[in-house]
Order: C-alpha cells, then sequence, then structure tokens
C-alpha cells in the first residue's frame, strides 16, 4: 500500500484553516480494529472484515476547528512485530489496540511500543482494550493496561466497539487532543529557541564590537 503525504493544514472559506491528523492503528489480528474504525465513521458496528488495508477520512469540528481524521487500519504487525517505517512517519498519533479476552493480543502490543519509541519518540500514542462486552471471556485485566499504559506516557481506554459508539468517539477525539497538544508545544518551543537565537546574536554582536 502507498501512503501519500498531506498537507496537514488546508485553507478553506473565511481564511478558516482545516487541520489535517493522521492516525495509525496497529494490533494483532482480530482485535477488531476496523470495527473500531468503521464505528467512529459510521456510528454501526460491522463484525466481519476482510483483510483490507485501507485509509478512511472525517471531518469533525473540535473546539471550533474543522479537522480531518484520516485513518490508516493498517495490516502491519498482525503477524509480526514489524512495523512499517513509512506509516510511521505519516502518523501523527498512534492507537494501538488488544482483545481483552486474548492475551497474545496484549502481549503484541508491547512488543510494537518499543520499536514505536524508537523510531517516532514523542509521538502521542493511546492503547485500547476492546471487546469490553466479553467480561466473562476476560484474559487481561483492566489493571494490567492502566499500568502499561502508565509506564509508556500513553493514553489509556477500554471500549466495546460491538456496544457503544461514545467511547469509540473519546479514543479517536482523545488522540486528536494529544497531537494538537503535542504540535503547540512543538510550536511554542520553536518559538522560545528563534528568540534565544536572536538575544545570542544581539549580545554577540555587542561583545564584538
Amino acid at each position: 500500500m502507498v501512503v501519500v503525504e498531506k498537507s496537514r493544514v488546508e485553507v478553506m472559506e473565511g481564511n478558516q484553516q482545516r487541520v489535517e491528523v493522521n492516525i495509525l492503528l496497529l494490533g494483532a489480528h482480530n482485535v477488531g480494529k476496523t470495527a473500531l474504525t468503521v464505528r467512529f465513521l459510521t456510528r454501526r458496528f460491522i463484525g466481519e472484515y476482510g483483510d483490507i488495508e485501507s485509509v478512511y477520512s472525517r471531518v469533525d469540528r473540535i473546539d471550533g476547528q474543522e479537522i480531518c481524521i484520516n485513518i490508516l487500519d493498517s495490516q502491519a504487525g498482525e503477524k509480526s512485530c514489524s512495523i512499517s517505517d513509512k506509516q510511521l512517519q505519516w502518523a501523527d498519533g498512534v492507537i494501538l489496540v488488544y482483545d481483552i479476552c486474548d492475551r497474545r493480543s496484549f502481549d503484541a502490543v508491547q512488543q510494537q511500543l518499543p520499536p514505536i519509541r524508537r523510531s517516532r519518540k514523542s509521538i502521542p500514542l493511546i492503547i485500547v482494550g476492546n471487546k469490553r462486552d466479553l467480561q466473562p471471556h476476560r484474559s487481561v485485566s483492566g489493571e494490567e493496561g492502566r499500568l502499561l499504559a502508565l509506564t509508556q506516557r500513553c493514553g489509556f481506554f477500554e471500549v466495546s466497539a460491538a456496544e457503544t459508539y461514545h467511547g469509540v468517539l473519546l479514543v479517536f477525539h482523545g488522540l486528536v487532543d494529544l497531537v494538537r497538544e503535542t504540535r503547540a508545544l512543538r510550536k511554542s518551543t520553536a518559538v522560545v529557541r528563534g528568540i534565544v537565537r536572536s538575544v545570542s546574536a544581539v549580545f554577540g554582536k555587542r561583545r564584538a564590537e
């Protein structure tokens, strides 16, 4: 699959700006990545899907700003821990999904975290435990998920794509918020560095005189 890089900001009518946020979904096979994506996009739950890697888009207004959310439902990492570096570079944030009834899918998330951090040290991450409606079959406790997220500096949610739309909405909008915070911090840091360089240049010139 070819990932096409898009501008993060589009100029709209009335000088408004539409911001783009690229979200990469990762996780083992059959954890419900596509179900989460479709629930977010359409509010509907569909239980069966083919193995198709696709990019989906939806425009939401968040805090008065239009945001185009592009979601790559990736097949990378389903059968191994290998993750496409090109996909990671495309992404502004990553959602790592596991099935609370499948211990191996939780282990897969733990194995995927180090290569993501090596490639994109400060990229916003959210860990999602899906299929919360299947409590009698749970094999991964909520405490384990929260602890992993805490130690890896990630957001954390447990949801059921089958049961509710609102929880899924919180996941995607939560990651969008983290991406926006990261961009704002990066921008403010760049401004401060620019000021420091300007001041240093002025004092350097005065010393030279």
